[in-house]
């Protein structure tokens, strides 16, 4: 199977169990526990999202890992990007799906990791207050370098993903510390002196906060842009801003808004097109299961609109290297952010086979 475009498709790894979770919000909390409590908080409002083929899983289960990978295989996706937690000091968290599928070589799907290096607070994540769970520190080289080398199985693993023959490794906050740079010099050094031609990092940058120079000025290899928010913080009208803002504080509705619109301002195409700049394609946005009345949520994700998106990505990449044809799917499984490809119960495997379309030649 050959495809158009090289689709890495983000993963998250937070369907099973762990004991900081359990302190945090309760035994046996997982992120299908925010899934399941989510209520419709307006007339066309799409929830409770409720999973079909794979339903309700656990990531320790390595059948259920294969029939992930498996699915993804058959529609496109070329690999995985797992989310990777590490905090400083050693310290992991969700760190056991992505350990299990790498020593135990199965499934035989391609990966690479993303390092979300972001300081965890209560009311992203589905709490009421804001209180710092656990911070993101960066302790200085030494911490660095057991990093470095408790990823280094991964690296030099078959199924990781490469780019220019390079390791790709995601930063989630590229320019959020300084130390970020003492990171990448160190990790290129401990690269070469283990045999690998260097990591191919990329920066993330959601929402333009920094521009695509910005970043790749610092010494990345390349940039991953996230234009999810890019229509309410640059596009819309003020009257817009001014109705959306008293119809949440009046009703309670969220903020809502039609994924069709906000859809035509994921891509940039004098930018997207650069051979360092790798666009997301976008699998919807209901952030309401953590966060109720106070989230974004993007309605008319349909088929038909994702097939416009996807359409449009595909004219973006098309003449590029094939190495550089990336395009980075958020999501594979960000259920309880409305962002999946994972089949539901109303559209089944309709956005995959979107894909498929045009992705598989």
């Amino acid at each position: 199977m050959e495809t158009k475009a090289r689709l890495i498709a983000f993963y998250l790894p937070q369907y099973h169990p762990i004991p900081d979770n359990d302190k945090w919000w309760g035994q046996g909390f997982t992120e299908w526990t925010n899934v399941g409590k989510a209520k419709s908080l307006f007339r066309t409002h799409y929830q409770p999202r409720v999973p079909a083929d794979l339903g309700y899983y656990d990531l320790r289960v390595p059948e259920t890992r294969k029939a992930q990978a498996d699915m993804a295989r058959e529609y496109g996706i070329e690999g995985f990007c797992y989310w990777h937690y590490w905090f400083g000091n050693g310290k992991r968290l969700l760190e056991r799906p992505f350990n299990e599928v790498l020593t135990s070589c199965e499934p035989d799907f391609p990966f690479c990791l993303a390092w979300a290096n972001e300081t965890w607070k209560g009311f992203a994540h589905g709490l009421k207050n804001r209180n710092i769970l656990i911070e993101q520190l960066y302790p200085g080289v030494d911490d660095y370098t057991a990093h470095f080398y408790e990823v280094l199985p991964a690296f030099k693993d078959k199924r990781y993903i490469t780019v220019e023959g390079k390791p790709l490794f995601m930063i989630y906050k590229p320019l959020e510390n300084e130390e970020i740079l003492v990171f990448m010099e160190t990790w290129r050094k401990l690269a070469f002196e283990n045999g690998l031609s260097g990591v191919f990092f990329v920066g993330q940058n959601a929402d333009l906060k920094f521009s695509a120079d910005e970043i790749l000025n610092k010494g990345f290899d390349g940039v991953n842009t996230v234009r999810l928010h890019n229509y309410q913080l640059n596009y819309r009208s003020m009257v817009s801003k001014i109705v959306k803002h008293l119809n949440k504080y009046l009703t309670g509705v969220p903020q809502v808004y039609s994924y069709k619109t906000v859809s035509k301002f994921f891509f940039d195409t004098k930018i997207d097109k650069s051979e360092k700049i790798f666009p997301t394609l976008i699998t919807g946005w209901d952030h309401s299961p953590r966060s109720a009345r106070e989230a974004l949520v993007l309605t008319d994700y349909t088929p038909d609109n994702f097939e416009s998106s996807v359409k449009e990505v595909m004219s973006i990449i098309k003449d590029k290297k094939k190495d550089n044809r990336l395009v980075f799917v958020k999501s594979w499984n960000e259920w309880a952010e409305g962002n999946y490809l994972e089949p539901d119960m109303r559209w089944g495997k309709r956005f995959l086979e979107v894909l498929k379309k045009y992705i598989i030649i």
